[in-house]
Protein backbone atom coordinates (compact mmCIF):
# COMPACT_ATOMS: atom_id res chain seq x y z
CA UNK A 1 0.00 0.00 0.00
CA UNK A 2 1.47 3.36 -1.07
CA UNK A 3 1.42 6.03 1.62
CA UNK A 4 2.09 9.67 0.76
CA UNK A 5 5.61 10.40 2.10
CA UNK A 6 4.73 14.09 2.44
CA UNK A 7 2.70 13.37 5.59
CA UNK A 8 5.94 12.58 7.48
CA UNK A 9 6.74 16.14 8.48
CA UNK A 10 9.40 17.95 10.49
CA UNK A 11 7.48 17.74 13.78
CA UNK A 12 4.89 14.98 13.37
CA UNK A 13 2.81 12.94 10.93
CA UNK A 14 0.00 15.01 9.46
CA UNK A 15 -2.26 14.71 6.41
CA UNK A 16 -5.76 14.93 4.99
CA UNK A 17 -8.34 12.38 6.13
CA UNK A 18 -9.22 10.09 4.40
CA UNK A 19 -7.03 10.66 1.31
CA UNK A 20 -3.64 10.69 3.10
CA UNK A 21 -4.52 9.01 6.39
CA UNK A 22 -7.33 6.50 6.84
CA UNK A 23 -8.32 3.30 8.61
CA UNK A 24 -6.60 1.14 5.96
CA UNK A 25 -3.14 2.70 6.03
CA UNK A 26 -3.06 3.83 9.66
CA UNK A 27 -2.16 0.32 10.96
CA UNK A 28 0.96 0.48 8.78
CA UNK A 29 1.91 3.86 10.23
CA UNK A 30 1.34 2.62 13.79
CA UNK A 31 3.37 -0.55 13.13
CA UNK A 32 6.23 1.58 11.82
CA UNK A 33 6.11 3.86 14.87
CA UNK A 34 6.04 0.91 17.29
CA UNK A 35 8.89 -0.81 15.42
CA UNK A 36 10.89 2.41 15.68
CA UNK A 37 10.16 2.51 19.43
CA UNK A 38 11.28 -1.12 19.71
CA UNK A 39 14.54 -0.47 17.87
CA UNK A 40 15.35 2.74 19.78
CA UNK A 41 14.53 1.41 23.24
CA UNK A 42 15.75 -2.13 22.54
CA UNK A 43 12.91 -3.81 24.40
CA UNK A 44 9.65 -5.65 23.72
CA UNK A 45 6.21 -5.28 25.30
CA UNK A 46 6.57 -1.55 25.45
CA UNK A 47 4.40 0.57 27.70
CA UNK A 48 2.74 2.99 25.24
CA UNK A 49 0.71 6.02 26.29
CA UNK A 50 -2.12 6.48 23.76
CA UNK A 51 -4.37 9.51 23.46
CA UNK A 52 -6.33 11.50 20.90
CA UNK A 53 -8.01 14.82 20.24
CA UNK A 54 -11.66 15.52 19.36
CA UNK A 55 -11.42 15.53 15.55
CA UNK A 56 -14.24 13.76 13.76
CA UNK A 57 -11.86 11.10 12.43
CA UNK A 58 -9.98 10.64 15.72
CA UNK A 59 -12.25 7.99 17.36
CA UNK A 60 -11.88 5.54 14.48
CA UNK A 61 -8.13 6.19 14.09
CA UNK A 62 -7.69 5.83 17.86
CA UNK A 63 -9.47 2.46 17.72
CA UNK A 64 -7.23 1.33 14.85
CA UNK A 65 -4.12 2.41 16.75
CA UNK A 66 -5.25 0.65 19.92
CA UNK A 67 -6.03 -2.62 18.11
CA UNK A 68 -2.76 -2.52 16.18
CA UNK A 69 -0.69 -1.90 19.31
CA UNK A 70 -2.45 -4.75 21.13
CA UNK A 71 -1.52 -7.15 18.32
CA UNK A 72 2.10 -5.98 18.58
CA UNK A 73 2.19 -6.83 22.29
CA UNK A 74 2.11 -3.33 23.73
CA UNK A 75 0.95 -2.44 27.21
CA UNK A 76 -1.32 0.52 26.40
CA UNK A 77 -1.87 3.32 28.88
CA UNK A 78 -5.17 4.61 27.52
CA UNK A 79 -5.57 8.32 28.37
CA UNK A 80 -8.38 8.65 25.80
CA UNK A 81 -9.49 12.21 24.93
CA UNK A 82 -6.77 14.65 26.06
CA UNK A 83 -4.89 17.75 25.00
CA UNK A 84 -1.38 17.24 23.69
CA UNK A 85 0.24 18.78 26.84
CA UNK A 86 -1.85 16.39 28.97
CA UNK A 87 -0.61 13.53 26.79
CA UNK A 88 3.00 14.64 27.31
CA UNK A 89 2.41 14.90 31.06
CA UNK A 90 0.88 11.43 31.13
CA UNK A 91 3.84 9.88 29.30
CA UNK A 92 6.14 11.14 32.06
CA UNK A 93 3.89 10.88 35.09
CA UNK A 94 2.76 7.30 34.44
CA UNK A 95 6.24 6.28 33.27
CA UNK A 96 5.38 5.12 29.78
CA UNK A 97 8.24 4.00 27.54
CA UNK A 98 6.80 5.99 24.67
CA UNK A 99 3.56 7.51 23.44
CA UNK A 100 1.33 8.31 20.47
CA UNK A 101 -1.20 11.15 20.31
CA UNK A 102 -3.78 11.14 17.48
CA UNK A 103 -4.03 14.78 16.47
CA UNK A 104 -3.47 17.36 13.74
CA UNK A 105 -2.90 20.24 16.14
CA UNK A 106 -4.52 23.49 14.91
CA UNK A 107 -5.14 22.33 11.33
CA UNK A 108 -8.63 22.50 9.73
CA UNK A 109 -11.19 19.71 10.38
CA UNK A 110 -10.24 17.46 7.45
CA UNK A 111 -6.72 16.92 8.80
CA UNK A 112 -5.43 14.29 11.23
CA UNK A 113 -2.19 12.61 12.16
CA UNK A 114 0.03 11.58 15.04
CA UNK A 115 2.60 13.06 17.39
CA UNK A 116 4.85 10.52 19.06
CA UNK A 117 7.51 10.55 21.75
CA UNK A 118 10.04 8.41 23.59
CA UNK A 119 10.66 8.83 27.33
CA UNK A 120 14.21 8.54 28.59
CA UNK A 121 14.22 9.20 32.32
CA UNK A 122 12.84 12.72 32.80
CA UNK A 123 13.43 13.62 29.16
CA UNK A 124 10.63 13.44 26.61
CA UNK A 125 12.06 13.09 23.12
CA UNK A 126 9.65 14.24 20.44
CA UNK A 127 10.14 12.43 17.17
CA UNK A 128 10.77 14.81 14.28
CA UNK A 129 13.12 15.26 11.37
CA UNK A 130 16.27 15.13 13.55
CA UNK A 131 15.15 12.43 15.96
CA UNK A 132 13.79 9.57 13.86
CA UNK A 133 11.06 10.63 11.43
CA UNK A 134 13.17 9.48 8.48
CA UNK A 135 13.57 6.04 10.07
CA UNK A 136 9.81 5.75 10.53
CA UNK A 137 9.23 6.63 6.87
CA UNK A 138 11.82 4.04 5.80
CA UNK A 139 10.05 1.38 7.87
CA UNK A 140 6.76 2.27 6.16
CA UNK A 141 8.29 2.11 2.70
CA UNK A 142 10.04 -1.22 3.36
CA UNK A 143 7.07 -2.65 5.31
CA UNK A 144 9.61 -3.91 7.82
CA UNK A 145 7.86 -4.30 11.18
CA UNK A 146 8.18 -6.28 14.41
CA UNK A 147 6.15 -9.48 14.54
CA UNK A 148 2.62 -9.48 15.92
CA UNK A 149 2.28 -11.24 19.28
CA UNK A 150 -1.38 -10.69 20.23
CA UNK A 151 -0.35 -10.40 23.87
CA UNK A 152 -0.99 -6.74 24.54
CA UNK A 153 -3.05 -5.28 27.36
CA UNK A 154 -4.78 -2.02 28.24
CA UNK A 155 -4.70 0.05 31.43
CA UNK A 156 -7.26 2.83 31.52
CA UNK A 157 -5.86 6.05 33.01
CA UNK A 158 -8.82 7.85 34.58
CA UNK A 159 -7.45 11.16 35.89
CA UNK A 160 -4.68 12.50 33.62
CA UNK A 161 -5.99 16.09 33.57
CA UNK A 162 -6.54 16.13 37.34
CA UNK A 163 -2.99 14.91 37.93
CA UNK A 164 -1.64 17.44 35.41
CA UNK A 165 -3.31 20.36 37.18
CA UNK A 166 -2.14 19.07 40.58
CA UNK A 167 1.42 19.08 39.26
CA UNK A 168 1.02 22.63 37.90
CA UNK A 169 0.00 23.97 41.31
CA UNK A 170 3.05 22.32 42.88
CA UNK A 171 5.42 23.63 40.21
CA UNK A 172 4.17 27.21 40.26
CA UNK A 173 4.11 26.99 44.06
CA UNK A 174 0.78 28.70 44.44
CA UNK A 175 -2.37 27.81 46.34
CA UNK A 176 -5.83 28.56 44.87
CA UNK A 177 -6.53 31.02 47.69
CA UNK A 178 -3.54 33.11 46.55
CA UNK A 179 -5.19 33.84 43.20
CA UNK A 180 -7.40 36.95 43.12
CA UNK A 181 -11.02 36.76 42.03
CA UNK A 182 -10.25 37.67 38.43
CA UNK A 183 -12.66 37.65 35.51
CA UNK A 184 -11.33 35.48 32.71
CA UNK A 185 -12.76 34.95 29.22
CA UNK A 186 -11.59 31.78 27.45
CA UNK A 187 -12.16 30.60 23.87
CA UNK A 188 -10.72 27.13 23.23
CA UNK A 189 -12.49 26.96 19.82
CA UNK A 190 -14.47 23.78 20.63
CA UNK A 191 -11.15 21.98 20.99
CA UNK A 192 -8.96 20.20 23.53
CA UNK A 193 -8.05 23.22 25.66
CA UNK A 194 -11.52 22.84 27.16
CA UNK A 195 -10.39 19.85 29.24
CA UNK A 196 -7.63 21.57 31.19
CA UNK A 197 -9.41 24.95 31.39
CA UNK A 198 -12.41 23.28 33.05
CA UNK A 199 -10.22 21.44 35.56
CA UNK A 200 -8.03 24.44 36.37
CA UNK A 201 -10.75 27.04 36.84
CA UNK A 202 -13.06 24.89 38.92
CA UNK A 203 -10.34 25.10 41.59
CA UNK A 204 -9.83 28.87 41.38
CA UNK A 205 -11.92 31.78 42.70
CA UNK A 206 -11.90 33.35 39.23
CA UNK A 207 -15.06 33.97 37.23
CA UNK A 208 -14.69 32.06 33.97
CA UNK A 209 -16.66 33.35 30.97
CA UNK A 210 -16.83 30.48 28.49
CA UNK A 211 -16.82 30.75 24.70
CA UNK A 212 -17.08 27.67 22.45
CA UNK A 213 -16.73 25.16 25.30
CA UNK A 214 -18.38 22.19 23.58
CA UNK A 215 -15.97 19.67 22.03
CA UNK A 216 -16.68 19.62 18.29
CA UNK A 217 -14.15 18.46 15.71
CA UNK A 218 -15.94 20.36 12.94
CA UNK A 219 -14.85 23.62 14.66
CA UNK A 220 -18.17 25.42 14.12
CA UNK A 221 -17.06 28.75 15.62
CA UNK A 222 -13.72 29.22 13.88
CA UNK A 223 -10.48 27.46 12.97
CA UNK A 224 -8.61 26.52 16.19
CA UNK A 225 -5.49 28.49 15.29
CA UNK A 226 -4.87 31.55 17.50
CA UNK A 227 -1.83 32.53 15.44
CA UNK A 228 -4.30 33.67 12.77
CA UNK A 229 -5.42 36.74 14.67
CA UNK A 230 -8.84 37.03 13.03
CA UNK A 231 -9.74 33.91 15.02
CA UNK A 232 -9.26 35.97 18.19
CA UNK A 233 -11.58 38.85 17.20
CA UNK A 234 -14.66 37.58 19.06
CA UNK A 235 -12.59 36.86 22.17
CA UNK A 236 -11.12 40.36 22.09
CA UNK A 237 -14.60 41.87 21.88
CA UNK A 238 -15.88 39.69 24.73
CA UNK A 239 -12.99 40.66 27.01
CA UNK A 240 -13.87 44.33 26.52
CA UNK A 241 -17.63 43.77 26.84
CA UNK A 242 -17.25 41.76 30.06
CA UNK A 243 -14.57 44.10 31.47
CA UNK A 244 -12.45 41.03 32.00
CA UNK A 245 -8.92 40.90 33.39
CA UNK A 246 -7.60 38.43 30.80
CA UNK A 247 -8.54 36.45 27.70
CA UNK A 248 -7.18 32.96 26.97
CA UNK A 249 -7.10 31.22 23.57
CA UNK A 250 -5.57 27.72 23.27
CA UNK A 251 -5.12 26.10 19.86
CA UNK A 252 -6.73 22.89 18.60
CA UNK A 253 -4.72 20.36 20.58
CA UNK A 254 -4.05 22.75 23.45
CA UNK A 255 -0.26 22.96 23.23
CA UNK A 256 -0.29 26.64 22.21
CA UNK A 257 -1.98 29.45 24.07
CA UNK A 258 -2.42 33.15 23.37
CA UNK A 259 -3.50 35.83 25.82
CA UNK A 260 -5.63 38.99 25.47
CA UNK A 261 -5.09 41.91 27.85
CA UNK A 262 -7.87 43.79 29.66
CA UNK A 263 -8.00 46.32 26.79
CA UNK A 264 -8.75 43.60 24.24
CA UNK A 265 -5.25 43.67 22.78
CA UNK A 266 -3.36 40.52 21.80
CA UNK A 267 -0.29 40.10 24.00
CA UNK A 268 2.84 39.25 22.03
CA UNK A 269 4.15 35.79 22.87
CA UNK A 270 7.62 37.27 23.41
CA UNK A 271 6.25 39.39 26.28
CA UNK A 272 4.60 36.37 27.92
CA UNK A 273 7.91 34.50 27.54
CA UNK A 274 9.80 37.42 29.06
CA UNK A 275 7.44 37.56 32.04
CA UNK A 276 7.62 33.82 32.74
CA UNK A 277 11.40 33.70 32.25
CA UNK A 278 11.83 36.56 34.72
CA UNK A 279 9.66 34.77 37.30
CA UNK A 280 11.46 31.44 36.91
CA UNK A 281 14.90 33.03 37.08
CA UNK A 282 14.09 34.45 40.52
CA UNK A 283 14.36 30.88 41.83
CA UNK A 284 16.88 29.67 39.25
CA UNK A 285 19.42 32.49 38.80
CA UNK A 286 21.95 32.00 36.02
CA UNK A 287 19.91 29.28 34.33
CA UNK A 288 19.35 29.02 30.57
CA UNK A 289 16.24 30.37 28.85
CA UNK A 290 15.39 29.37 25.29
CA UNK A 291 13.77 31.38 22.52
CA UNK A 292 13.21 30.88 18.82
CA UNK A 293 14.94 32.77 16.04
CA UNK A 294 11.87 34.75 14.87
CA UNK A 295 11.74 37.32 17.67
CA UNK A 296 14.70 37.62 20.01
CA UNK A 297 15.20 41.20 21.23
CA UNK A 298 12.51 41.43 23.94
CA UNK A 299 13.30 38.07 25.49
CA UNK A 300 17.09 38.40 25.38
CA UNK A 301 16.82 41.79 27.06
CA UNK A 302 14.52 40.44 29.81
CA UNK A 303 16.63 37.33 30.40
CA UNK A 304 19.86 39.28 30.72
CA UNK A 305 18.20 41.70 33.17
CA UNK A 306 17.09 38.72 35.25
CA UNK A 307 20.60 37.22 35.24
CA UNK A 308 19.74 34.37 32.91
CA UNK A 309 21.49 32.98 29.85
CA UNK A 310 19.50 33.27 26.58
CA UNK A 311 19.83 30.43 24.06
CA UNK A 312 18.47 31.05 20.55
CA UNK A 313 17.16 28.01 18.65
CA UNK A 314 15.18 27.02 15.56
CA UNK A 315 11.40 27.11 15.17
CA UNK A 316 9.27 24.03 15.85
CA UNK A 317 8.22 22.14 18.97
CA UNK A 318 10.24 18.97 18.27
CA UNK A 319 13.36 20.97 17.43
CA UNK A 320 12.95 23.15 20.51
CA UNK A 321 12.53 20.16 22.83
CA UNK A 322 15.62 18.59 21.24
CA UNK A 323 17.69 21.74 21.92
CA UNK A 324 16.33 22.04 25.47
CA UNK A 325 17.46 18.49 26.27
CA UNK A 326 20.89 19.08 24.74
CA UNK A 327 21.44 22.39 26.56
CA UNK A 328 19.42 21.56 29.72
CA UNK A 329 17.28 24.69 29.31
CA UNK A 330 14.94 25.72 32.13
CA UNK A 331 12.20 27.27 29.98
CA UNK A 332 11.59 28.17 26.34
CA UNK A 333 8.93 30.47 24.95
CA UNK A 334 8.20 30.24 21.24
CA UNK A 335 6.77 33.07 19.13
CA UNK A 336 3.81 30.90 18.12
CA UNK A 337 2.58 30.48 21.70
CA UNK A 338 4.28 27.23 22.74
CA UNK A 339 5.75 27.32 26.28
CA UNK A 340 8.14 24.54 27.28
CA UNK A 341 9.45 23.58 30.72
CA UNK A 342 12.31 21.41 31.92
CA UNK A 343 9.97 20.14 34.65
CA UNK A 344 7.60 18.63 32.07
CA UNK A 345 10.30 16.73 30.21
CA UNK A 346 11.01 19.76 28.00
CA UNK A 347 7.47 19.65 26.65
CA UNK A 348 4.74 22.29 26.55
CA UNK A 349 2.48 23.02 29.51
CA UNK A 350 -0.36 25.46 28.91
CA UNK A 351 -1.68 24.85 32.43
CA UNK A 352 1.58 25.96 34.06
CA UNK A 353 1.74 28.97 31.72
CA UNK A 354 -1.82 30.10 32.52
CA UNK A 355 -1.36 29.56 36.25
CA UNK A 356 1.90 31.51 36.20
CA UNK A 357 0.18 34.48 34.50
CA UNK A 358 -2.69 34.43 37.01
CA UNK A 359 -0.21 34.32 39.90
CA UNK A 360 1.71 37.37 38.62
CA UNK A 361 -1.49 39.39 38.07
CA UNK A 362 -2.62 38.52 41.60
CA UNK A 363 0.74 39.32 43.21
CA UNK A 364 1.37 42.58 41.40
CA UNK A 365 -2.28 43.68 41.56
CA UNK A 366 -1.94 45.48 38.24
CA UNK A 367 -3.64 45.07 34.84
CA UNK A 368 -1.83 42.56 32.65
CA UNK A 369 -1.18 45.27 30.04
CA UNK A 370 0.91 47.21 32.57
CA UNK A 371 2.75 44.10 33.71
CA UNK A 372 3.86 43.02 30.22
CA UNK A 373 4.63 46.55 29.01
CA UNK A 374 7.81 46.61 31.11
CA UNK A 375 9.20 43.83 28.91
CA UNK A 376 8.59 45.56 25.56
CA UNK A 377 12.00 46.88 24.58
CA UNK A 378 11.45 46.13 20.89
CA UNK A 379 8.56 46.48 18.44
CA UNK A 380 7.48 43.44 16.40
CA UNK A 381 5.89 43.40 12.95
CA UNK A 382 3.81 40.27 13.33
CA UNK A 383 4.35 37.35 10.96
CA UNK A 384 3.77 37.97 7.23
CA UNK A 385 3.36 34.96 4.95
CA UNK A 386 4.16 34.59 1.26
CA UNK A 387 3.76 31.91 -1.37
CA UNK A 388 6.83 31.57 -3.58
CA UNK A 389 7.11 30.65 -7.28
CA UNK A 390 6.87 26.87 -7.65
CA UNK A 391 10.14 26.58 -9.57
CA UNK A 392 12.12 28.50 -6.94
CA UNK A 393 14.06 26.51 -4.37
CA UNK A 394 13.53 28.02 -0.89
CA UNK A 395 17.25 28.19 -0.13
CA UNK A 396 17.96 29.99 -3.42
CA UNK A 397 15.15 32.42 -2.60
CA UNK A 398 16.64 33.22 0.80
CA UNK A 399 20.18 33.55 -0.54
CA UNK A 400 18.97 36.09 -3.07
CA UNK A 401 17.40 38.14 -0.26
CA UNK A 402 20.60 37.89 1.81
CA UNK A 403 22.64 39.63 -0.91
CA UNK A 404 21.03 42.92 0.11
CA UNK A 405 21.89 42.56 3.80
CA UNK A 406 25.50 41.32 3.91
CA UNK A 407 26.49 44.28 6.09
CA UNK A 408 24.48 42.91 9.02
CA UNK A 409 25.12 39.96 11.32
CA UNK A 410 23.87 37.03 9.24
CA UNK A 411 22.65 33.69 10.65
CA UNK A 412 21.36 30.60 8.83
CA UNK A 413 20.23 28.79 11.99
CA UNK A 414 16.65 28.55 10.69
CA UNK A 415 16.12 30.38 7.44
CA UNK A 416 17.82 33.75 7.08
CA UNK A 417 18.26 36.09 10.04
CA UNK A 418 20.07 39.40 9.88
CA UNK A 419 20.76 41.56 12.95
CA UNK A 420 21.59 45.24 13.03
CA UNK A 421 22.00 47.41 16.15
CA UNK A 422 18.54 48.99 15.78
CA UNK A 423 16.57 46.22 14.03
CA UNK A 424 16.60 42.66 12.74
CA UNK A 425 14.58 40.27 10.61
CA UNK A 426 14.06 36.56 10.05
CA UNK A 427 12.68 35.00 6.89
CA UNK A 428 12.24 31.25 6.76
CA UNK A 429 10.29 28.53 5.03
CA UNK A 430 7.48 26.91 6.99
CA UNK A 431 7.90 23.27 8.08
CA UNK A 432 4.15 22.66 7.93
CA UNK A 433 2.90 24.73 4.97
CA UNK A 434 4.28 25.77 1.52
CA UNK A 435 5.00 29.30 2.71
CA UNK A 436 7.81 31.75 3.40
CA UNK A 437 7.38 33.65 6.68
CA UNK A 438 8.77 37.12 7.44
CA UNK A 439 9.24 38.66 10.89
CA UNK A 440 10.79 42.07 11.60
CA UNK A 441 11.58 43.77 14.92
CA UNK A 442 13.27 47.01 15.88
CA UNK A 443 13.61 49.99 18.20
CA UNK A 444 10.43 51.80 17.17
CA UNK A 445 7.25 51.52 15.08
CA UNK A 446 8.45 53.74 12.24
CA UNK A 447 11.66 51.76 11.77
CA UNK A 448 9.85 48.41 11.83
CA UNK A 449 7.24 49.69 9.38
CA UNK A 450 9.94 51.01 7.05
CA UNK A 451 12.02 47.82 7.06
CA UNK A 452 8.96 45.57 6.76
CA UNK A 453 7.86 47.50 3.68
CA UNK A 454 11.38 47.29 2.24
CA UNK A 455 11.61 43.52 2.74
CA UNK A 456 8.10 42.92 1.41
CA UNK A 457 8.99 44.79 -1.80
CA UNK A 458 12.11 42.67 -2.28
CA UNK A 459 10.19 39.45 -1.67
CA UNK A 460 7.34 40.40 -4.02
CA UNK A 461 9.83 41.49 -6.69
CA UNK A 462 11.08 37.90 -6.77
CA UNK A 463 7.66 36.62 -7.78
CA UNK A 464 6.25 35.77 -4.35
CA UNK A 465 2.70 36.65 -3.38
CA UNK A 466 1.52 37.81 0.03
CA UNK A 467 -0.91 35.40 1.66
CA UNK A 468 -3.64 37.03 3.74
Amino acid sequence: MKINPQIFKAYDIRGIYPSDINEENFPIIIKAIYTFFNQELKKDNLKVCLGSDMRLSSPSLFKVARETLLKLGAHILDVDLVSTPTFYFACLHYQADCGIQISASHNPPQWNGAKFVIRKGRDLIKIGKNTGMKKVLELVEKMNFVEEKNKGKITKIKTPVVDEVNFAFEYVNVKPIQIKKLKIVADPANAMGISYLEELFKRLPCQLVKMNFTLDGSFPAHEPNPLIFKNLADLQKRVIAKKADLGIAPDGDGDRVFFIDEKGKIIQASLISSLIATELLKKNPGDKIGLDIRYTRNIINAVKKANGKPVVGPVGHALISELMIKEDILFTGESSGHYFYRATGYAESSVITILQILKVISEQNKPISQIVSQYESSIESGEINFTTPTKTQPQDFLKKISENYHDGEVSWLDGLSVDYPAWRFNIRTSNTEPLVRLNVEGNNHDLVQEKTKELKMRILAMGAKEKN
